[in-house]
């Protein structure tokens, strides 16, 4: 078998077990409230959000090629990691053990150039320290935000959520789009005052 295609085997490979994000569903409702989204679904969302909202990202020269790259691959290790609610913390506890191990399997599917180049883009995501990285941070926190101000606080009501811990999750939206964090900071408040999120 040839170089080439035993590469393009592994990356059929690849691309084929990747589909199975599809089956991950999230604690995450669609705007219309009818079910939960998958993990797939909201990684097209946030990719597709990146290309409208890039304008308020803080860095104006960002590489929004690269943010939508991370978009799209982020949630990946969910496959095997499953999707770890962001209000439990008792699940967060070995959330980081459970995602190294998953995107050590998941991407070194992967030939090993192309596998090195999306763990890259993954642990870059996961550090947060590059604008492009904030930016797609900031992206997936105010989608899940956005669902429940959409859905009357459906899922923030399911699990008990309150004011302090939405704000404490969700400010870091600031490091990558100021602009949109106090886009969200107006709707949390609204959201209280309605009675869709506790004080």
């Amino acid at each position: 078998m040839s170089g080439s295609r035993a590469r393009l085997e592994k990356q059929i490979d690849f691309i084929l077990e990747i589909d199975r994000l599809k089956t991950i569903y999230r604690r995450t409702y669609l705007t219309d409230a009818s079910r939960f989204e998958n993990s797939a679904e909201h990684s097209w969302h946030i990719a597709v959000m990146a290309m409208v909202l890039a304008e308020h990202a803080n860095q104006p020269d960002i590489d929004l090629f690269k943010v939508i790259k991370m978009l799209l691959i982020h949630d990946l290790v969910e496959i095997d990691a499953g999707d770890t609610f962001a209000y439990d913390t008792s699940a967060k506890t070995d959330k980081a053990e459970r995602e190294q191990a998953a995107a050590d399997r998941i991407f070194n599917l992967l030939p090993a150039d192309q596998a090195a180049g999306f763990r890259a883009l993954w642990d870059e995501f996961e550090a947060r320290q590059t604008p492009e990285a904030c930016f797609a941070a900031a992206l997936d926190r105010l989608q899940p935000l956005i669902h429940n101000l959409y859905t009357r606080g459906k899922s923030w009501k399911e699990h008990g959520v309150q004011k302090d811990q939405v704000l404490s999750l969700n400010r870091h939206t600031a490091d990558g789009a100021s602009d949109l964090w106090d886009f969200a900071a107006e709707w949390i408040e609204k959201a209280v005052s309605r009675g869709d999120l506790p004080e």
